[in-house]
């Protein structure tokens, strides 16, 4: 029978302090107040001095209500009873439908030992020509997609779980505007992918210790599935959210800032997380995209700088498309060999003659003489912008690299375009 204290010795923001013993670090108490019972998780053990984030706010909190430890942390329900439900970042549903207490599971275990991970050689379909062909998303992969807040990375998530070739779909949002989440779910039922979806939401009016739970309770949810042989997408949005909730934390904590007030341990936090992306023998895998604005356009804030060291490339998000020179995959060269054999010749030829189209663009706003060889490269550019690098274009890998030898065929000679002989005579569309 776990003990019930009385001793809250101090509340500051949603953090309240008891002096207990033989407590766990990550364990779950029960805090009864004169409104009701709230969870509470422990964040910090210093001597018989336990610190508690209380999940829904220290508000109605007294420094005379009770405290129970439960000897166990956070846990969530697991299990195909999940799907179509949408929960907040406690797992309290949202939806109006029944609580689950089955198939219990603990949230932030360790993440997989790389050496029994499999290297990662599958590709994730989405039908965005600029992630399939030029940046393939790889099935176990952790990626970011860096932006700023206005550009329309939540829609690019949303198109990404609607069409996206996997099991299960899990959304772990954070700091959500209301709309935002209205938009999430209303998309997802409006194509048939929310019975195949996993939703855990903080809204930014939710109590900020909250949103610390999503990304640990959508993986703990992921891994589980991912065991038992299905190929999981995690979404979560938007990670500098996630990490300005840490720093809240901390500093109600009073620990020492580091960077731009950021918690000194920012990086562990981050990849604790990243690292749960692996793709198990013999079972299924989990796929981590992960939403992380930029403030000010900054790519050495210290949210996405940590970031980068962590993941495997990132895609980045500007002015409304997928930008080819800021992307990367570093693991497309695992998959795009075995797609069709034209694939890698697409993607580095197209590339090439943007980035010439870019060059001819800056002379041309310079007021440079354009040669016949710039008129071609512009042309060609404003049809590569509108048929293949705008988002609303949607279509298969195959389409799009069909395509791809149509623009080019569209807009310059073979020899022009440094493609070797045998391709050419293979994939250059024929006249008619």
């Amino acid at each position: 029978m776990r003990k019930t204290y009385t001793n809250i010795i101090q509340i500051a923001g949603d953090v309240i302090t008891v002096e207990a013993e033989n407590i766990g670090y990550n364990e779950i108490a029960q805090v009864f107040t004169g409104r009701g019972t709230s969870l509470a998780q422990v964040i910090r053990i210093d001597g018989k001095k336990i610190s508690l984030q209380v999940f829904a706010g220290s508000k109605g909190v007294s420094t005379g209500d009770k405290v129970k430890f439960l000897g166990h942390p956070m846990r969530v329900a697991s299990g195909d009873n999940l799907l179509g439900r949408i929960f907040n970042g406690s797992g309290v549903p949202l939806d109006k439908g029944p609580g689950l207490s089955e198939n219990m599971i603990d949230i932030g275990t360790p993440s997989v030992n790389p050496a029994k991970r499999i290297i990662p050689n599958k590709m994730i379909r989405t039908g965005i020509p600029m992630i399939d062909v030029f940046n393939s998303l790889v099935e176990s992969q952790k990626l970011p997609i860096f932006s700023i807040a206005g550009e329309p990375y939540n829609e690019l998530l949303a198109r990404i779980a609607i069409q996206a070739e996997v099991d299960i779909i899990i959304l772990g949002g954070m700091g959500l505007k209301y709309d935002d989440y209205l938009f999430f779910r209303d998309t997802l039922e409006e194509h048939g992918a929310l019975s195949r979806s996993i939703m855990f939401i903080h809204t930014a009016a939710d109590p900020v210790v909250e949103c610390l739970l999503v990304p640990d309770i959508s993986l703990a949810v992921a891994e589980n599935f991912a065991l038992e042989g299905k190929r999981v997408l995690v979404l979560l949005t938007d990670m500098t959210n996630f990490c300005d909730a840490l720093k809240e934390i901390s500093i109600t904590m009073e620990q020492v800032p580091s960077n731009r007030g950021y918690p000194g341990d920012l990086y562990s936090q981050l990849a604790s997380r990243y690292e749960k992306a692996v793709d198990f023998e013999g079972a299924g895998s989990i796929t981590i995209l992960a939403a992380t604005t930029m403030p000010g356009d900054d790519v050495t804030h210290p949210v996405p700088d940590n970031t980068g060291y962590i993941t495997e490339g990132q895609f980045y998000l500007k002015n409304g498309v997928i930008e080819p020179f800021g992307s990367l995959s570093r693991l497309k060269q695992q998959v795009n060999g075995k797609t069709r054999d034209d694939h890698r010749t697409i993607m580095d030829t197209m590339i090439q003659l943007f980035a010439s189209y870019r060059q001819s663009a800056e002379k041309q706003a310079m007021g440079f003489q354009m040669s016949n060889w710039d008129k071609k490269l512009l042309r060609y550019g404003k049809i590569f912008e509108e048929e293949i690098m705008s988002l609303k274009v949607n279509i298969a890998l195959e389409k799009a690299l069909d395509r791809g030898w149509q623009i080019l065929a569209q807009c310059f000679n073979p020899e022009e375009t440094g493609i070797k002989k045998s391709m050419i005579e293979e994939y250059w569309p024929k006249k008619q």
